[in-house]
């Protein structure tokens, strides 16, 4: 029993062993036959490197496998980063671009379309502050729209000339460039706006209204610095509905025989200063208009124009004027100094905490004057006649709280001061102080300086050359 036990156990041992040698070998690599293909390519020697050096593998084409290409990423937005304009297409030889620019910040109106546009999309969707920047060179354009909102602030550095369309009949919207509906903007870089306002063009201005050259609208905490501004065709720059605005070191000019070509023209604007800016044009160089609130015009030099004005007040459904300093200015030869002027038949509003002070005059026509009965001369008997039998004809702006201070110079007209207030709503608190003002060896007259003053309550203190009229 024993011995057949030991029997079965040898017996599957050895079966057991002869199965595992048979798998062993069908696993192992087979040897190749004497004189075969492949022990031939086995034995080979490795092929020596020619004189050129080693050659390269061989890799195949993959042109004609599909390739897959991940689709690219957006390009980044600029951050606090300078959009030149010349990069978008704007060509600076002064004869491209001669259709109408538009700057919109849009995702649907003249989106990409025009070379500019496409620079102010791209700096005002930035994620950071960004500059705009117009390169030098001569550019020829016609109406141009910067108009937001922005993401961010945004600075226009302006560097180049831009040469406006002179035919007129082609601003539709009688602008040159707009600035609108921004929160934080920067315009500087010495550039030159050249509204090309010519003879035949001034002429036409004055039955109509030309282009204005530069508009800012609805602009909060923005600032324009550096620019110069030449023969518009109408206003030269107008700040209108913006709150805490700066413009300095400006230049414009404009021949003394170009009508209705105001320097800067403020309305219905609250904290707007004025400073340290040469201007001399056919009117105005800065008039404040309706709805104007704490405005500063300090370090002006004016002329040749019609002076700094207040007005015209009360030709159309307006607001008060209210907080005007102007300061520390020069007026040469203009056709009136420091004025205020509002139409006879005006609405009920107000012109009240004003004063002029520290202002040199040379050789001015008219250098302190209120006139409330303004363009009432080309009509002189029929306005006499209408104030004499009808009351409501008169200027209902109630001026008040006016102070003429420290003011010296030239007159080349005998009356210096003229005080000619509405006999409706006579003007009040009417301030003149240290007033030094004598005949220029050029008047055409030769009288004495006089004042004359007309429905005004006024008091005087200091020098009052003229004498201040009662």
């Amino acid at each position: 029993m024993a011995l057949a036990r030991i029997f079965v156990f040898t017996f599957l041992f050895l079966v057991l062993a002869l199965a595992l040698l048979s798998s062993a070998a069908e696993g192992a690599p087979r040897r190749p036959q004497r004189g075969s293909k492949s022990r031939r390519n086995s034995l080979k020697a490795p092929r020596r490197p020619t004189r050129k050096g080693l050659r390269r593998p061989r890799v195949k084409s993959t042109r004609s496998r599909p390739v897959f290409k991940a689709p690219l990423p957006p390009p980044p937005l600029f951050i606090g980063s300078v959009v030149d304009a010349r990069t978008y297409g704007a060509t600076p030889d002064g004869q491209s671009n001669r259709k109408m620019w538009h700057f919109r910040c849009s995702n649907h109106l003249f989106a990409c379309m025009q070379a500019f546009n496409q620079a102010w999309n791209a700096a005002c969707a930035s994620n950071g502050p960004s500059k705009l920047l117009i390169p030098p060179g001569q550019y020829y354009a016609g109406e141009i729209f910067f108009q937001g909102p922005c993401k961010n602030p945004m600075t226009v550095q302006f560097q180049g000339t831009i040469l406006a369309d002179p035919n007129a009949d082609q601003y539709q919207e009688n602008q040159g460039i707009i600035f609108e509906n921004l929160e934080g903007l920067i315009v500087n870089g010495g550039g030159t706006y050249d509204g090309q306002g010519g003879v035949q063009t001034w002429k036409n201005g004055r039955s109509g209204v030309m282009p204005v050259s530069i508009k800012f609208q609805k602009v909060r905490n923005g600032a324009v610095r550096d620019i110069n501004l030449v023969n518009s065709k109408g206003f030269h720059m107008t700040i209108t509905s913006c709150t805490n605005f700066l413009a300095e070191r400006l230049k414009i000019t404009a021949p003394a025989e170009s009508p209705r070509t105001d320097g800067i023209h403020i309305s219905r604007s609250n904290g707007v200063q004025v400073l340290n800016s040469v201007i001399g044009t056919g009117d105005d160089c800065i008039s404040i208009g309706d709805g104007s609130t704490d405005v500063k015009v300090i370090g002006i030099t004016c002329g040749p124009g019609h002076g700094i004005s207040i007005g015209s007040l009360g030709k159309l459904l307006e607001q008060s004027v209210k907080g005007v300093y102007v300061a520390h200015s020069t007026l040469s030869n203009t056709q009136n100094g420091l004025r205020i002027k509002t139409f006879h038949d005006s609405p009920r509003i107000e012109a009240s905490g004003i004063t002029f002070e520290d202002i040199t005059m040379k050789d001015v026509k008219n250098p302190i004057i209120i006139n409330q009965n303004y363009q009432s001369n080309k009509n002189q008997g029929v306005i006499k006649f209408l104030q004499i039998y009808c009351a409501t004809y008169a200027s209902y702006v109630k001026i008040s709280d006016v102070h003429f201070r420290n003011v010296r110079g030239t007159s080349v007209s005998n009356v210096a001061v003229t005080l000619d207030c509405s006999s409706a709503n006579p003007c009040e608190g009417i301030e003149l102080a240290d007033i030094d003002l004598a005949l220029s060896p050029n008047a055409p007259k030769k009288f004495p300086l006089s004042a004359t003053c007309s429905n005004a309550k006024i008091f005087s203190r200091g020098k009052q050359n003229p004498p201040a009229c009662r």
